[in-house]
């Protein structure tokens, strides 16, 4: 299967615009390496409330399951940094991380990419960063936000720090001047807005679309005065030193997937209708290795 590579044109366009196995299972699940300690882990950064990832990504470990037989087991980590150090001390198997924080899981833990989410039509799947004030604000753009407050995501996530944080650098604005607020995730950053506790924040498009659909946001009260280009959307990634076998028969499991197995999921990742998941590799995380080397961001700045 062809590998799917996002085309970023540059660094600044990015920033640019505003036990064993289980019974059952086919023959071919059979004949799959043996699964490692007896169970695959598999983590989850905490992009959503985990109560709701849980049972997400449990449909999707289910399907796996069914593919390697063997049985798979999900974890939605504390933060970005934990999945990361989760996978550099083998506690890990698999792990899904937001793009940045697959950079530092590859320099860290040598993780490396299988696949990532397909839309319908068997592209790429791309979400952006954005954001956001109410309607009525007099903030029409990001050099306005001088001396107002900011809430962001968590420390190290793509879309909710290192990106709106390039943009200001990238507009001129120092850190100091203004009030930046890591609220601890996407949907907190959104509804500190909504709560009118800070002048701007967050908001990725995969969070928007969620908080409309569970009815949190209003989008015609709020305007947007920066956005991204688009970003790759989340691989998920296989620890450097499983064994070659095991890698090449997950990767296969995981691109054998019918999309009703990660459909739950994709609603979290704006990604609906799916279509089966898509070979990524390195290359396609490119332009975020770029970012993180420009705004020299080390395994502290998770």
């Amino acid at each position: 299967m062809k590998k799917q590579h996002l085309s970023l044109v540059s660094l600044a366009a990015v920033v640019g615009l505003a036990v064993t196995g289980c019974g059952g299972g086919t023959q071919a699940a059979r004949d799959r390496p043996t699964c490692p300690d007896g169970e695959i882990q598999f983590g989850i950064e905490p992009y959503e409330d985990p109560s709701k990832l849980k049972p997400a990504y449990k449909v999707l470990a289910n399907a796996l399951e069914d593919e390697l037989n063997c049985p798979v087991n999900v974890e939605v980590v504390a933060d970005y940094s934990a999945e990361v150090l989760a996978m550099q001390n083998g506690k890990l198997d698999l792990g899904q991380f937001g793009p940045i924080g697959y950079v530092f899981a590859s320099n860290r833990a040598n993780a490396e990419p299988l696949v990532s989410f397909g839309t319908s039509d068997g592209k790429l799947s791309t979400y952006t960063a954005g954001i956001w004030v109410p309607e009525d604000s007099k903030i029409e753009n990001i050099e306005d936000l001088q001396g107002k407050s900011l809430a962001l995501g968590g420390v190290g996530s793509t879309s909710g720090d290192v990106l709106p944080r390039y943009a200001l650098n990238k507009a001129g604005i120092q850190e100091s001047d203004l009030k930046m607020d890591y609220t601890g995730g996407h949907p907190e950053a959104l509804l500190s807005l909504v709560n009118g506790a800070v002048d701007a924040a967050q908001i990725n498009s995969q969070t928007l679309a969620t908080a409309k659909s569970e009815g949190t946001i209003d989008p015609d009260k709020y305007k947007q005065i920066w956005k991204s280009e688009p970003i790759p959307n989340d691989p998920i990634t296989v620890r450097g030193d499983m064994d070659p076998e095991f890698k090449k028969a997950v990767e296969e499991a995981l691109l054998d997937l019918d999309p009703s197995a990660v459909k739950k999921v994709g609603k979290f990742l704006d990604v609906s209708p799916p279509g089966p998941l898509v070979e990524v590799d390195k290359k396609t995380y490119a332009p975020l290795f770029d970012l993180a080397e420009t705004m020299n961001l080390t395994e502290e700045s998770l």
